[in-house]
């Protein structure tokens, strides 16, 4: 009798010391993942850090204060809800600001991307002394927009400026390059695409790098001339590439503002004045910290918009190996 509950009882006991056996691994697995996720907030902590102090903290500040009227000193006088909103739609700030500043993306990003990705396809020859060129075509990506700006300030100069030198030696006028509402814009958008253009070319020329040479020396074989292997597989494949330029490149126009304040200070006539040196004219000059920081939430919005409706309409045709 005691061998036989002896057999009845064993797979019992079986049964226990397995469930035990779950228990414990399960407990130590959550052990070693709370480890293991405390060690990765721990690194990520001075980045939180970071991005709380510089990044979260404005963004809820503008919007709190979007909310709110302030006195000449910057404090906060009343709660007025949504009338800075509707201030700038009927003042014109909006409209105004949003024309330049197309028109300003207008001129800078697709030049921008045409001349650095023909300047990537030049250099992407392995030929002798193309490793000069390509360091010469990244040299701009290493300067400053203030340094920038001030090279072709002097570059501008309506009398001492080397452009308008050049311009005389030829037999063309001077061009009023910054005092001229008509050539203002234009020139801080050539400004602005030689200040990219280091950028720009960096990527490209590493997106043209990563096209196996095979596919290349597929096309040659079956007779496929340069600008057909280009247009037919460079082009393709490099769409990823591509797109990725051009969503960075239109954020960061809609973002530009050090050249403007150093070069013409939104003038003249308004003729420079994009959109977010206005947000700097109406928080930090006129002390308007309400009315500012509903046109910085405004920029937010349409910057979001335009990027969404890219990934939405453009990545469509982005051709992914």
């Amino acid at each position: 009798m005691s061998d036989l509950d002896n057999q009845i009882s064993l797979p019992a006991v079986k049964q226990r010391i397995t469930s035990s056996t779950r228990k414990q691994r399960t407990t130590s697995l959550r052990l070693q993942r709370m480890r293991e996720n405390l060690l990765a907030y721990g690194f990520l902590a001075p980045s939180l850090l970071l991005f709380a102090v510089f990044l979260f903290y404005p963004m809820f500040k503008s919007v709190y204060l979007s909310l709110h009227s302030t006195d000449p000193t910057g404090q906060i006088a009343a709660y007025v809800g949504l009338d800075n909103f509707k201030a700038v739609f009927q003042s014109g700030l909006f409209m105004q600001g949003m024309k330049v500043t197309l028109l300003f993306v207008l001129f800078t990003v697709p030049t921008g991307i045409i001349a650095s990705l023909i300047l990537a396809a030049l250099t992407h020859n392995r030929f002798k002394g193309m490793r000069v060129f390509q360091f010469v075509f990244s040299l701009p990506v290493v300067l400053s927009v203030g340094s920038s700006a001030v090279i072709w300030k002097f570059l501008f100069h309506p009398t001492l400026g080397m452009l308008n030198y050049l311009l005389g030696k030829i037999g063309i006028d001077p061009i009023p390059w910054l005092t001229s509402p008509d050539w203002a814009l234009i020139s801080i958008s050539i400004m602005t695409i030689w200040m990219n253009l280091g950028f720009n070319y960096i990527i490209l020329s590493s997106g043209l790098q990563g096209i196996p040479d095979e596919i290349y020396e597929s096309a040659k074989i079956d007779g496929a001339g340069p600008l057909l292997t280009f247009r037919k597989i460079s082009m393709p494949l490099l769409s990823p590439t591509l797109f990725f330029v051009t969503v960075v490149s239109i954020i960061g126009a809609f973002q530009s503002f050090g050249q403007i304040n150093i070069l013409t200070r939104g003038g003249p006539m308004d003729s420079t004045n994009v959109f977010v040196y206005s947000i700097y004219q109406e928080a930090f000059v006129n002390f308007r910290f309400g009315t500012g920081s509903a046109q910085a939430l405004i920029l937010f919005a349409v910057i979001m918009l335009l990027t969404l409706l890219q990934f939405k309409w453009v990545e469509r045709k982005v051709h992914y190996q």
